[in-house]
């Protein structure tokens, strides 16, 4: 050790990153070898040389996939779009037939079957998921190009005696600017033999598939070198590395991204590349190659994929540029010939745009060389939570708990303004999404759901965005007049607030429906809240235990024709009727329909005997249901919730209510400042008289 010699404070850091690094991983990324290695490798795994659509199929498949049928359409789930283990925050929720038309495009286009000559046109409401989806291709697809599933490799030109693995200085090399594929050095006249030789006992669907030809930078320095080694081929393959490819956005590789600018700043070079000024003295033309920068998007993106941001509103000469991109796979650089390029377009508008397109005549080749994908808004709430619940959760919400049901309310008004009317007068919009929801309403069927999507084939396409919702429930969390709590009757009047200044709603009548509905959720809310209460009040498992025993004893002993024991007095007596009805009564069983119900409540229960099981009442809904009801009845005025409303509680009635304050917390969500906040607005209706029965 030397004498004063003190280690470096951060030498621990800088140890650990070295304990975390994978050397041998980086070296297979950045593999360099000959052509003729590469060839092997071809050989042994024909992937390699995939069309960009073929890998971005492969791509998101690799991830796995699940069959579901929902209202007896059948859907492919792609675990690549929802999964958070895979997408992370770009995790998408409730578009399941948005994304399997899209994989079905990227399918067909694998195969060659015509959509790989298309425009693939992401169209929907502003804040519907269009971006979300491009960033998440763009993403996977560079994480994919470093697996050895998805590995693609390019090629540079070196210096003359360059030794096979590369060798130490790669700042000498000189990469093709468009990343080819290597196999594009082989001349026309030789590859069909050569194709012949790569696919020699391949299965038809992995065979090698060569298309396309070098960039104008490359065949220059190919034409050169033939010239130099008086045609011999092989010779010039001595000065051409193949290294391994990694996709990458950041560096501008595989992946590139456009976005409009102003009209008098854009240029269409920035898709096809632009002369380099500064060289033209150098090489003496503005036509010679090494005095061009092959570095517009459309380069820069070959073998991979070109996101589009809001392509419709790119001026026309832009437009133009997509025709041969799309339909011929070529670009035109300034004074230069076409150049073939390998990689998928994908775009994304909204509404109006969109229809500005459809009414240009002068556009018609444009939409023929589109495929339109709509990306509407959810429909669904348990999809519609989910957006939320991402950003809004106890990890990232530091200080502030978000009462029970408050997500819920936000997304539930979001989706009622997305939903079309009902044609049938006798279900309301609320019943609708509850339908949409998977919950189950007397007289509708799946049929019925599937006729009422069918009915209003624009659903989703208009409403409420989800960015208005995280901006009223972020000014919710963040106000000075909320402490403690953030619970629904705040998000909902931050909601009905903003209103106001919606940049998107100008419309007096759309305002007061939006407002109309949230009318709606504040009274479902009420309904919510109201019944979690009568629970926890009736949560009493060995009381509901008892007056269930009891119940069942005087059904049995009534469709038997049986008289039941009095377990006190011990005598035999004629079935509590009063009882039976009490409890039916709860559920809405009709006094014509008694018998009936009473009867289903034995079969049910003899049913389950044979089985050698035994009768518990949770697993009968509804009975339970009116189990709980009945004896919320019974004890509602031991407690007298109403008198939080007057703050005159005895001592008692305290215990009583602190025992259901402890069973909100416990088995609802709830914390103690909200749980004493419900418990009060619905000891409030009650006080008001309309707690519904």
């Amino acid at each position: 050790m030397i004498p004063g010699y003190q280690e470096p404070k951060n030498s621990n850091i800088i140890s650990l990153i070295a304990d975390l690094q994978d050397v041998d991983r980086f070296r297979e990324q950045n593999w360099t070898g000959t052509f003729a290695q590469y060839l092997d490798i071809v050989k042994s795994n024909s992937s390699v040389t995939r069309s960009a659509f073929q890998r971005i199929y492969d791509m998101i498949v690799s991830h796995g996939t699940e069959e579901t049928v929902v209202n007896k359409e059948r859907f492919i789930r792609y675990k690549f779009f929802s999964d958070p283990d895979i997408a992370g925050d770009d995790s998408i929720f409730g578009l399941e037939k948005a994304v399997m038309k899209l994989t079905n495009i990227f399918k067909s286009a694998a195969q060659r079957y015509g959509t790989e000559r298309r425009v693939l046109l992401l169209h929907g409401p502003v804040g519907s998921a269009k971006s979300t989806i491009a960033r998440l291709l763009k993403k996977g697809l560079e994480a994919y190009s470093r697996t050895d599933a998805g590995a693609l490799y390019t090629f540079s030109w070196v210096p003359e005696g360059t030794p096979p693995d590369g060798g130490p200085n790669r700042m000498d090399w000189t990469p093709c600017p468009m990343h080819e594929e290597p196999l594009h050095l082989i001349p026309d006249t030789f590859r069909s033999q050569v194709l012949e030789v790569l696919n020699a006992d391949v299965p038809e669907a992995s065979r090698v598939v060569l298309e396309g030809d070098l960039c104008p930078a490359c065949r220059w320095t190919f034409r050169e070198l033939m010239i130099q080694n008086r045609g011999d081929w092989t010779k010039v393959i001595e000065h051409v590395r193949v290294h391994r490819l990694i996709l990458s956005e950041k560096d501008r590789v595989g992946i590139g991204t456009f976005q409009p600018k102003d009209e008098k700043n854009q240029d269409s070079t920035e898709l096809t590349g632009d002369i380099n000024y500064r060289k033209i003295a150098e090489f003496g033309s503005d036509s010679d190659p090494r005095a061009f920068n092959f570095d517009g998007e459309f380069n820069i993106a070959n073998r991979g994929v070109v996101e589009f941001i809001e392509v419709l509103k790119l001026d026309v000469a832009f437009l133009y540029d997509l025709l041969g991109a799309s339909q011929e796979h070529v670009i035109k650089p300034k004074k230069f010939a076409q150049t073939d390029i390998d990689e998928v377009i994908i775009g994304h508008t909204n509404e109006p745009e969109y229809r500005r397109l459809q009414n240009n005549e002068f556009m018609e080749a444009l939409r023929d060389r589109t495929v339109k994908i709509d990306v509407p808004y959810i429909t669904k709430l348990k999809d519609e939570v989910k957006i939320y619940k991402k950003y809004y959760n106890a990890t990232r919400v530091k200080g502030r708990h978000i009462a029970p049901h408050t997500i819920e309310m936000a997304s539930m008004w979001a989706v009622l303004t997305r939903l079309s009317a009902p044609k049938n007068a006798n279900l309301s919009v609320l019943q609708k999404l509850k339908l949409y929801n998977g919950k189950s309403l007397p007289g509708f069927t799946e049929d019925n759901i599937k006729e009422l999507r069918e009915e209003a084939p624009r659903e989703g396409m208009e409403g409420i965005s989800p960015r208005y919702i995280q901006d009223k429930i972020s000014n919710a969390l963040v106000s000075d007049e909320n402490e403690g709590c953030i619970n629904p009757f705040m998000v909902l009047n931050e909601l009905g607030e903003g209103l106001r200044h919606h940049s998107l709603i100008t419309s007096e009548d759309q305002k007061k429906t939006y407002r109309d509905l949230l009318a709606v959720v504040r009274a479902e809310y009420e309904d919510i809240v109201k019944n979690e209460v009568q629970r926890a009040i009736s949560a009493d498992e060995e009381a509901i235990r008892k007056l269930c025993s009891n119940y069942v004893d005087n059904v049995k002993a009534y469709t038997q024709k049986e008289k039941v024991r009095n377990r006190y007095t011990g005598q035999y007596e004629e079935p509590d009727e009063r009882l039976m009805r009490s409890i039916e009564d709860k559920i809405n069983i009709p006094e014509s329909r008694k018998d009936d119900f009473r009867r289903e409540i034995m079969n049910y229960i003899g049913a389950l005997a044979l089985e050698g099981k035994t009768f518990d009442y949770r697993t009968n809904e509804r009975l339970h249901k009116a189990l709980e009801l009945k004896l919320f009845e019974d004890q509602r005025d031991t407690i007298k919730l109403s008198s939080l409303v007057s703050s005159v509680v005895d001592k008692e009635g305290q215990e009583k209510i602190d025992v259901v304050k402890d069973r909100l917390i416990r088995n609802y969500g709830y914390c103690s400042i909200c749980a004493s906040d419900v418990l009060t607005f619905v000891g409030s209706v009650f006080a008001r008289g309309d707690a519904k029965r």
